[in-house]
């Protein structure tokens, strides 16, 4: 869904400005786009990104996450772990994203786009509608929308040359993503 030109921010309600997201190293917490400051179980850093595992409080179907964030990329990659019953054990969780770092935190802007990878079969882009509103909403510049739309293409296109099977992707690429669950 495109809005129509002219929109303001505030007439669309699912329109937001790009959501940030704080990852602390020393003090081992994770400080969500609401201000949420959450504990972190365990930071690793690669050559290639940082890897993170938080558990999720309180969240009827998921019990934790494991994110890696990989700056050459412009990603954010992660697993979650559902509860017992719930679906979607295999899937990855693709924000596309700019990654700012310091020595002690590494700050993450969502640009709206994300995919979902089900290793082996197949990959789905979400939230577009997202990424066009914002623009026309001027909360985003047509210059970031366009490298995010040019992130996922590559994204999409890496992980088809390789059976959608995202480890066989990275590895071309130099990274290999390690996981506590899998």
């Amino acid at each position: 869904m495109t809005a129509p030109r002219g929109l303001e921010a505030e007439t669309a309600p699912h329109i937001h400005p790009p959501k940030t997201e704080i990852f602390d190293l020393e003090a081992m917490t994770n400080t969500d786009p609401k201000g949420i400051v959450r504990a972190v179980r365990e930071y690793r850093l690669e050559p290639f990104g940082l890897y993170l595992a938080r558990d999720v409080i309180d969240h009827r179907s998921i019990r934790s996450l494991e994110s890696w964030l990989l700056p050459e990329l412009g990603l954010r990659i992660t697993d979650w772990c559902y509860s017992a019953g719930h679906e979607w054990q295999d899937h990855f969780y693709i924000d596309v994203v700019r990654i700012d770092i310091d020595t002690r935190c590494w700050r993450t802007e969502d640009h709206y786009l994300d995919l979902i990878v089900r290793p082996g079969r197949g990959v789905d882009v979400v939230d577009t509608d997202e990424l066009l509103d914002a623009v026309l909403a001027g909360l985003l510049d047509p210059v970031t929308a366009q490298g995010a739309l040019t992130t996922t293409y590559r994204t999409v296109d890496g992980l088809a040359r390789h059976g959608y099977f995202l480890e066989r992707w990275l590895s071309t690429v130099g990274m290999s993503l390690t996981w506590s669950r899998r």
